[in-house]
């Protein structure tokens, strides 16, 4: 071809056509070669071709098409200011001529839709981001379903729409970035050239919404799609560094929310891959530089070492002097500059490095527009930057600056609300020591970011997962505790309701009653929720999207301004007004009750003598009792148990258990017994609500029958359920399953239990499954039919995975994820005579998804459960009882009986004088 151009003469037909096709021919050999040279001379001879070619020949249009690439091209290589402008030029005149009924209109439209993109990503202009987004709505919709191009512009569309959802947060854009990766890879077979592209940018998608919403899913799937386009694309490939770093930036990812060090290794090795395979004149280079950066940093976190430090702060200052300063990239590479500046200072201490934080952020703020995602994190940095210059100067001028950076910040939107959380917990900790007063600002800032953080179309087990990450916990007490410090006692109470069984509650707000609510609003509303609930939704996003859209118009309404809010103290008390409720918190070393005693008054706070430590001493005590009782199974007999309820050189098994409980009561129940009794509360109902180091104590069984104790696991959960639903005949559904199976364990009790059921209760009112009519199906069905449940049966707990627990019935399993998905309204009491119904996840203690607390959240308004295994002789008295007193005197059961009705049968069951490990673990929960 070089030949035939230096023996075709300028003014000869063949000249232009010539040079265009050498300008074409020398960009794709510089695609497969990287050689900038190729580009040059592509650029050049595709110049020639336009000017050599009048306007009004066709091919003048296909020939400022193609220039139009090789300059972009060579923009995106060497970063030239002037060779994006010429580019978006040239590709404007090649659209401008193109008719749109031109089968090569939607090419050209996509190039000037990605130089558009890049300009954006140059300088921040929305109105460059708002063209693109124009023009590739066009061309997607212009193109049809089996155009050979589709994928590529359908993978164009998702780029703009993903940048659209950097800069405005919108879930809606992400969700429909998603749908077009996805239909590109779908579109583009294996071995595809372009097929490695397609599928990083689905990965970056996916690595968006897990960074939004923190589901490890997203994050795993993106890591695999970018582990295959480094598989798939040649080393040679020019764009081989940008998938390597892609990978790299995943690894990093998991590495921070898992910890797992060999995640960082492998994100570094890639990283550093990504930027040996880089020319040093590369724009991509400060990119790539980035990612090695963050996992040596990283690493120095973990490890320690200086070195690491040192380079990063090394590739740091590299990269921000590869950066044009009108670049739109330069704001988040100051702010990452900073960042490590500050690792220095808290390494060495030096205020020189301190200043340098300070002065870095600034510029990055100064440079980031006010509605931009990224302005959170940076005024957060100067706020902690703030903070430790005042605790080393003490200047006040710095303290009013650590509060101004912090709030501001926090009132912004976040693409990162679990680092927004970080931050608000660091701003109140730091305020507790030198400004009290702002700590509950902090707080209330926090917590307020609940819902982003344990997003409702999430699943169950996933949000789990986010509670231990982020430690919701341990934030919840250290509030609460805060609060207490500041003598606010109601507000000490509101935020502890909003950091306890979090997903709990958010399972029970999916069920609330829409009365008051306009009746097309309600329906609405219901179905919203419903599809959230069961998980029947199609677009996870979209129904949470619509189901905040309609809570928002709800809210507009008078007197449903705090619809499905965090309720004030003045609401949150109505729940005693049945009897006292007894909070009980701890932190670090101190114990602490708060008694709710009116519903009228104001809380009252007592400080308890034992230390958490204290605490988990007797819990631990308590769990070696339970081993040498061998409290495991309710089918081991009690002359089982009772032939090595001891090891001959411990302490009696008696004496211990009443040492549990004298401590129990000395140091937890006779104080709070009689602050009652100053508020002439002597007797009644009486609710327990443990948290923490709280949690799994038998408090119920220290006490005097003076009262009626129960647990809640929520005042909300309380609250909703107080009033009776309306009176209807009620049906109790019976289950007794003897074994799960041919040559199964047996319980041998369950028989009797279920008979001694049948001879209490009213025929009209039961409905019995014993032995193999108990199925899972079945009982699903009885579920659905019966406001009333016993289930005489073996109950597992998962403490991995609490939504796994489960009832073992015959020839099947009943997950508590499959009941929480059952709609189950106007449900009664629930007694599950199965095994440890009543304990939870020892990482997830204020979260209450044990089997118990599940059915209180799928619709149930009581619970009677065990803490632990129940002896196979105990079932049948028990139940017995209780269901006698239920339906004494030929009345109908209520559930605000049923705390009573248990009273009575574990006074009757000690009079049997049976051990302490039979009548300890009942308990009851609820009204």
């Amino acid at each position: 071809m070089h030949e035939d151009l230096l023996n075709t003469p300028a003014g000869h037909p063949d000249f232009a056509p010539n040079h265009f096709k050498l300008g074409k021919a020398l960009r794709k050999r510089y695609r497969a070669s990287n050689n900038v040279d190729d580009l040059e001379a592509s650029v050049q001879s595709l110049q020639i071709a336009v000017e050599h070619t009048p306007d009004g020949c066709p091919d003048k249009i296909l020939y400022l098409h193609s220039l139009g690439a090789s300059i972009s091209g060579r923009y995106r290589r060497l970063g030239n200011p002037e060779d994006l402008e010429k580019a978006l030029e040239t590709k404007m005149k090649a659209v401008e001529h193109t008719p749109r009924n031109d089968t090569s209109w939607a090419a050209h439209v996509g190039g000037l839709v990605e130089t558009l993109l890049d300009r954006y990503r140059s300088h921040g202009t929305s109105d460059d981001l708002d063209s693109a987004l124009l023009y590739s709505q066009e061309i997607v919709d212009h193109t049809s379903k089996d155009h050979p191009d589709r994928a590529h512009y359908l993978n164009s569309r998702a780029a703009c729409v993903s940048d659209r959802y950097r800069r405005s947060g919108d879930l809606e854009d992400l969700d429909a970035a998603l749908g077009h990766c996805k239909e590109a890879v779908d579109l583009t077979p294996e071995g595809h050239p372009d097929r490695a592209t397609y599928l990083s940018s689905l990965a970056v998608c996916l690595t968006d919404r897990y960074r939004k919403l923190g589901n490890l899913k997203d994050l795993d799937m993106s890591l695999n799609l970018r582990q295959e386009a480094v598989d798939i694309i040649p080393d040679t490939h020019r764009g081989k560094p940008g998938h390597l770093q892609s990978l790299c930036v995943s690894l990093s990812d998991r590495y921070r929310r898992l910890g797992q060090i060999s995640d960082l290794d492998k994100a570094l090795v890639h990283g550093r891959a990504a930027v040996d395979l880089t020319p040093v004149e590369h724009p991509d280079r400060a990119q790539f530089l980035e990612s090695a950066a963050v996992c040596h940093l990283d690493r120095y976190r973990k490890l320690g070492d200086v070195d690491d430090l040192d380079i990063s702060l090394k590739y740091r200052k590299e990269i921000v002097h590869l950066t044009p300063k009108v670049d739109y990239f330069m704001a988040h590479r100051l702010h990452l500059l900073a960042v490590v500046f500050s690792d220095r200072y808290d390494k060495v201490g030096d205020l020189n490095d301190l200043d340098q934080v300070v002065h870095y952020l600034k510029e990055a703020v100064d440079l980031t527009p006010e509605d931009h995602p990224d302005r959170a994190p940076r005024l957060q940095g100067l706020g902690r930057s703030f903070a430790l210059r005042y605790r080393r100067l003490k200047d006040p001028n710095d303290l009013q600056d650590v509060h101004t950076h912090y709030g501001a910040s926090l009132a912004l939107s976040s693409s990162y609300p679990d680092e927004s959380w970080k931050v608000a917990l660091r701003w109140a900790s730091f305020a507790a020591i030198f400004q009290p007063s702002y700590s509950r600002i902090a707080f209330k800032a926090a917590f307020r970011l609940l819902p982003e953080l344990l997003w409702i179309g999430n699943s169950i087990s996933s949000r789990h997962d986010t509670i231990r990450w982020l430690n919701i916990g341990k934030a919840t007490s250290t509030a609460t505790r805060s609060m207490i410090n500041l003598g606010d006692f109601g507000a000490a109470v509101e935020i502890l309701e909003q950091g306890l069984a979090t997903v709990f509650q958010q399972t029970l707000q999916l069920k609330t009653e829409v009365e008051g609510l306009q009746p097309d609003q309600a329906k609405e509303f219901k179905q919203l929720s419903m599809q959230l609930y069961t998980g029947t939704f199609t677009n996870p996003i979209n129904t949470v999207q619509k189901r905040n859209e309609l809570l928002t118009q709800i809210r507009k309404q008078e007197g449903l301004e705090y619809f499905l809010l965090p309720k004030p103290y003045s609401e949150l008390s109505k729940a005693a007004k049945s009897g006292p409720i007894v909070i009980l918190s701890s932190h670090e070393d101190v114990c602490d009750a708060i008694i709710i005693h009116n519903p009228t008054a104001n809380p009252v706070h007592l400080s308890l003598n034992p230390t958490p430590e204290k605490l988990a001493s007797h819990k631990t005590m308590l769990k070696d009792l339970l081993d040498r009782c061998n409290v495991r199974r309710r089918e081991e007999s009690s002359a089982q148990r009772a032939g090595r309820r001891e090891g001959s050189s411990k302490k009696p098994a008696e004496d211990c258990f009443k040492e549990v409980l004298d401590f129990l009561r000395t140091d937890i129940i006779d104080p709070i017994y009689d602050t009652l009794a100053v508020h002439g509360i002597h007797s009644g109902r009486l609710w327990w609500l443990p948290t923490g180091a709280f949690t799994g104590l038998p408090l119920h069984a220290a006490c005097t029958d003076q009262f009626i104790h129960s647990y809640t696991l929520t005042l909300g959960s309380l609250l909703g359920k107080l009033e009776r639903p309306k009176e209807s005949t009620p049906k109790v559904g019976i289950v007794g399953v003897t074994h799960t199976g041919p040559e199964q364990n047996l319980l041998v009790g369950v028989g009797l239990e279920v008979q001694n059921l049948l001879a209490v209760i009213p025929k009209p009112y039961v409905e019995s499954l014993e032995g193999s009519q108990a199925t899972v199906d079945a009982v699903k069905h009885q579920l659905e039919n019966c406001s009333w449940l016993h289930l005489a049966c073996h109950g597992t707990q998962d403490l991995v995975e609490p939504t796994q627990s489960r009832l073992l019935l015959y020839g099947g399993e009943l997950a508590l994820e499959t009941i929480l998905k059952m709609p189950l309204p106007s449900r009664e009491v629930v007694f599950l005579a199965a095994c440890q119904t009543a304990m939870g996840d020892s990482q997830l203690v204020n979260e209450s998804f044990h089997l118990g607390g599940g059915f209180i959240a799928a619709g149930f308004r009581g619970a009677i459960g065990t803490l632990w295994s129940m002896n196979d002789a105990d079932g049948p008295v028990v139940a017995k009882s209780v269901y006698s007193h239920l339906f004494r005197d030929g009345r109908q059961p209520h559930a605000e009986d049923a705390a009573e009705a248990l009273h009575i049968a574990l006074k009757e069951l000690k009079k049997g004088d049976v051990p302490y490990e039979r009548w300890i673990p009942f308990i009851h929960i609820g009204v």
